[in-house]
């Protein structure tokens, strides 16, 4: 039996989507089987960040009314042959008609097949929430260095902490570490001691990423993107790898230099 994992977050707008489409790649790239589930129904975007909208026929939905097989409804990424697969989300339909009982048999039977299913959780704390956490074994949480998303991924802790969902980990997602520096964004050392949950990765800002996803070719796959390269360890620690969180030093400017100069100079 595979693993399931929600990828969630509180808050929308963090970047979970495009994080759910590039652990999933990573995997993949790695030799894992994964089946990613797109859980937001009525708006479905993880299809765009794979590069896989033009190939969708049937959807999450069609699986639970049995209009189609599971199979035929899970898109293939051609990029690994059968590593990497899609079930999308219907847009067409209310989030309400989605039954906890119905998404656990479709994991449930996803987990025989691969070794990780991953379920992209719509932003909010409500029923797709819901759904997606109780059908998981675990879960990630990715919030960015607002106290606003801080604050939603506390109450996210604390609800999947009622689901019986204990030990989440966190992704902190476009950290600026020159604002970081100066003080002008939180650390993540007093994000990750707010929370009280373990740090899988600091995935920095990154432009690329960006671009990545508006051509549906996941940053991860791309090793001079400083974006895409942390999401690959990120991965990697997934499976179990000891590796240090990368923490990026900004290059100094011009006039930082020379502010710097001037300071040791008053020192001396």
């Amino acid at each position: 039996m595979g693993k399931s994992i929600v990828i969630t977050s509180g808050k929308g707008g963090v970047g979970k989507t495009t994080i759910v489409g590039n652990i999933g790649t990573g995997l993949a790239s790695l030799g894992k089987s994964v089946a990613l589930v797109d859980v937001d129904i009525g708006l479905r975007n993880l299809d765009l960040v794979l590069g896989l909208e033009n190939r969708i026929v049937y959807n999450l939905m069609d699986v639970i009314d049995k209009t189609c097989k599971l199979s035929q409804a899970l898109v293939k990424d051609k990029r690994f042959k059968d590593n990497l697969v899609l079930l999308p989300a219907a847009q067409t339909r209310l989030k309400e008609e989605l039954k906890v009982e119905d998404l656990k048999w479709v994991v449930n039977d996803l987990k025989k097949k691969y070794d990780y299913v991953i379920l992209d959780s719509p932003a909010g704390i409500e029923h797709g929430f819901r759904m997606s956490t109780l059908s998981s074994d675990e879960a990630i949480i990715v919030t960015t260095p607002e106290i606003t998303a801080i604050r939603d991924a506390d109450r996210v802790i604390g609800l999947l902490e009622s689901m019986e969902i204990f030990d989440p980990q966190l992704i902190i997602n476009r950290v600026k570490f020159d604002m970081v520096k100066k003080g002008e964004m939180i650390h993540w050392k007093d994000i990750e001691e707010i929370l009280s949950i373990k740090v899988i990765g600091i995935v920095p800002e990154d432009p690329y990423i960006t671009i990545s996803t508006n051509i549906g070719e996941p940053a991860v796959l791309n090793d001079s993107s400083i974006g895409g390269r942390e999401l690959k360890n990120i991965v990697r620690r997934l499976l179990g790898e000891d590796i240090p969180l990368t923490i990026y030093q900004e290059k100094e400017s011009f006039i930082d230099k020379i502010s710097n100069f001037f300071k040791r100079e008053k020192k001396q």
